[in-house]
């Protein structure tokens, strides 16, 4: 638990519940046909219904329905066989019917939980709710003034709420990485939180340990695991402080400013009966039949905890491999493809974790310029001796140039493992080097260092470097002088 502490001592608790809406991965908006592909014209998928406009009728979408129902059995959750769409009514510009269709007494999901991994141990935050909402617009605000784009208007979410029971910046960062690759791994959603599919509402308050919750304050529309994280952190120090000058808290709305590091006040925050919900007239209940439940509860994938735990205890994985693995579901398939061309599994989680990411350098496993089919071809070569760890790598500097596994093999060459050229090869470095020859038998051990480098610059890399090790062993102490 993370508590501000106050001069005198005396402790704050920080009490957190989050607002995680997930864009649901259909090809058409919620209640219409327009597509929901990231990156179209300013409102090149936009058409009546969505917009808005007098005497349309919105069509749910059945899809949505079963990534809903997906995500709900997934996380524990209790689903209702009848859930109704409601409107949510407030006016702003993103929003063309004045109202958004959304659940409000009657979600679609209760309860349930996140599982996350807070290293020494495992909690279950609990949820409150999921429903399903569609999306407002986009203010894009710049030169031109304030423009419009309603592309992403009717977009399908689903929100999920958890309780009030996260105690820190650190602990909601974790708990949205966790949510985050489940409904990736169930896929729900892309889960890319640069286009807007994966975003938060933060809900921060203080209290006194035991006391009644505080004043809370919503932190709108955090895109990024260090944002939410660096937002709560300020929050926190902000309302502390402010408690403790012997003020008091507002309800509103907050915005992180990352440039400034700190959170700047948008709006009052709104209570519920302010948005004036109401049965949506326009849809009928949702009935939800026991047959897609069923179906979907048959199709559940691993999830990135199960996934994370067989990498742990049946591959011997480190903590740190299996959760940079789990992290992402192309991660996860990756690395299980390599593993499935016969790969060591430590062997197989450090390249794609050091070698292949240090390529990428943040871009996504789908860009990855080696297949891992590829990749566990040349793990083989590496395995059987035929390479050795630096040609591996040149080859697979090659490989991500555009060559083949076999065209990158015979530009590097086999491993030498001739013990008769590899031991030419020591006796001329020692022959070279008398003095270093004469540290070594002093006692300098290190320098056996510098006759490796020698050697393996002399072999061109080529040189199995276990041998080498082993006959400059064998050979420096034929070179010892007899006491």
């Amino acid at each position: 638990m993370s508590d501000a502490t106050t001069p005198a001592g005396l402790q704050w608790e920080t009490v957190i519940g989050l607002e995680v809406h997930c864009q649901l991965a259909t090809t058409t908006k919620l209640f219409c046909g327009c597509p929901t592909r990231f990156g179209l014209a300013p409102n090149a998928a936009t058409c009546p219904v969505c917009l808005g406009h007098p005497g349309t009728l919105p069509a749910l979408n059945a899809a949505a329905v079963r990534l809903a129902v997906r995500v709900g059995l997934a996380l524990g959750c209790e689903l209702q066989t009848v859930s109704v769409f409601a409107r949510k009514s407030y006016f702003y510009a993103d929003l063309p019917k004045g109202y958004q269709i959304t659940q409000y007494e009657r979600p679609i999901c209760l309860g349930g939980a996140v599982p996350v991994d807070l290293g020494d141990l495992t909690r279950e935050f609990p949820l409150t709710r999921i429903h399903m909402e569609e999306d407002a617009g986009k203010l894009i605000h710049g030169e031109r003034g304030t423009e419009i784009d309603l592309n992403r208007a009717g977009t399908p979410l689903i929100e999920i709420v958890s309780e009030p029971t996260l105690r820190s910046g650190d602990e909601a960062a974790a708990y949205l990485k966790e949510l985050r690759a489940i409904v990736m791994a169930l896929g729900a959603s892309d889960g890319h939180l640069e286009e807007g599919s994966f975003r938060c509402d933060a809900n921060v308050s203080v209290r006194r340990p035991g006391a009644a919750l505080g004043t809370k304050v919503e932190l709108k529309n955090l895109n990024s695991f260090g944002f939410v994280k660096r937002a709560i952190e300020f929050e926190v120090g902000r309302q502390t402080a402010a408690l403790e000058a012997g003020g008091s808290i507002v309800q509103e709305t907050r915005l992180w400013d990352e440039a400034a590091g700190r959170t700047r006040a948008m709006r009052g925050k709104e209570d519920a009966h302010d948005y004036r919900y109401f049965p949506d007239p326009d849809l009928l209940p949702l009935i939800l039949p026991s047959e897609i439940v069923e179906s979907e509860r048959a199709a559940l994938p691993e999830l990135p905890g199960q996934r994370r735990a067989r990498y742990r205890d049946a591959l011997g994985l480190g903590r740190y491999d299996a959760e940079v693995l789990t992290a992402d579901e192309e991660t996860s398939r990756y690395y299980d493809a390599v593993l499935a061309t016969g790969a060591d599994p430590k062997t197989a989680a450090n390249w794609v974790n050091t070698e292949l990411k240090g390529r990428l350098d943040g871009r996504p496993l789908s860009e990855a310029p080696v297949t891992a089919e590829a990749l566990g071809q040349l793990l083989a070569a590496l395995a059987s001796g035929r390479i050795s760890g630096k040609l591996a790598k040149d080859g697979f500097a090659r490989m991500c140039a555009g060559a083949s596994v076999a065209s990158a093999l015979a530009a590097v060459g086999e491993q030498v493992s001739d013990v008769s050229a590899i031991d030419a090869a020591v006796s001329a470095a020692l022959d070279a080097t008398p003095s270093e020859v004469a540290a070594f038998h002093g006692g300098k051990t290190k320098v056996v260092g510098f006759f490796v480098g020698q050697v393996m610059k002399a072999m061109k890399g080529r040189a199995n470097p276990e041998l080498v090790n082993s006959r400059l062993l064998v050979l420096l102490q034929a070179r010892r002088q007899p006491q």
